[in-house]
């Protein structure tokens, strides 16, 4: 994983502080293996992306996002991933429901500009169990923050996004965007004791580092959220800590070094019923869901 800062300590502070964005935008996927061929009608005109909705978290990088349902009075939903949780890192099979969260952000406008800050009032899901993902609720609706700041939320894309795609790696904590290209999907990627399904692979110039879990993977085409970044293998090794591999649907591993991924974003629309409630029970939602307990027991219990 792009590790919190807070895990990250000296090494990925130093990192982040000297690293450059990457800037290129490539078309090509790289090196040999399972990667997906890019299709000519897949290589359109990028629009400007900007810092514009993103936020940064104490550790971490997000954005204020809104589904296609959602509505100007909804409260809105910060999208992270599931290991910036305040709480920790969600255990395998561990799904995260309805918890109370004061947890605030830094809104960042277009230039990466502090706009002000919002608040959460819970997290309303969170999980690292196929895929790497949370969503807070805030006590500001949209309307609310595009009054107060000026500032509209990003808009998820409700579809299964397309390889070959020129994508914006927005991260809100280092206001550093990384330019690359979808390059494929792998069936699984595992790391460590955590396993997704269907992540979204890089192609090399997105060189995320440690604060960019959580930024949202944008389209450049339409300019909506495709996913969710949340990792890369640093050092090569194998399915260890900051070290994911690719898993085919023959048990085949792959390792590919200085190679990002994020996990994707389409599965969470389905999900999001009125008001911005999640729920796990709506058609077409196939979130992992908490075990009964999980969901009711007190924050002092958990």
């Amino acid at each position: 994983m792009n590790k919190p800062l807070v895990a990250a300590g000296l090494t990925a502070l130093l990192l982040g502080a000297t690293a450059l964005p990457a800037t290129a935008v490539s078309n090509e996927a790289p090196g040999a293996g399972q990667r997906t061929a890019i299709p000519a009608e897949a290589k359109v005109k990028a629009k400007a992306v900007t810092f514009a909705g993103t936020v940064a978290l104490s550790n971490c990088s997000g954005s204020v996002v809104r589904a296609p349902s959602s509505q100007p009075t909804d409260p809105a939903l910060v999208l992270s991933n599931g290991h910036c949780l305040e709480t920790g890192f969600p255990g395998p099979g561990q799904v995260i429901v309805d918890r109370p969260s004061t947890r605030s952000f830094t809104l960042l406008n277009a230039s990466g500009g502090n706009a002000g800050t919002v608040r959460a009032s819970k997290i309303a899901y969170g999980t690292m169990t196929d895929t790497d993902a949370s969503l807070y609720r805030l006590t500001s609706t949209y309307r609310d923050i595009e009054t107060r700041y000026g500032i509209k939320a990003l808009d998820l894309e409700a579809a299964h996004p397309q390889a070959g795609r020129a994508i914006t790696v927005a991260s809100g904590y280092w206001k550093r965007m990384y330019k690359c290209s979808v390059d494929g999907f792998a069936y699984q990627l595992k790391e460590g004791r955590w396993t997704w399904k269907d992540s979204l692979r890089y192609t090399s110039p997105c060189q995320v580092i440690g604060g960019t879990s959580g930024s949202p993977v944008i389209d450049d085409a339409t300019g909506k959220v495709v996913a969710v970044n949340n990792t890369i293998n640093e050092s090569g090794q194998r399915c260890t800590d900051n070290n994911p591999c690719e898993v085919d649907q023959n048990g085949n591993v792959t390792v590919r070094r200085s190679i990002g991924y994020a996990q994707q974003t389409y599965t969470l629309v389905p999900c999001i019923g009125a008001g911005n409630n999640i729920d796990l029970n709506r058609p077409g939602c196939t979130l992992p869901k908490p075990v009964s307990a999980e969901k009711h027991r007190s924050p002092a219990a958990r």
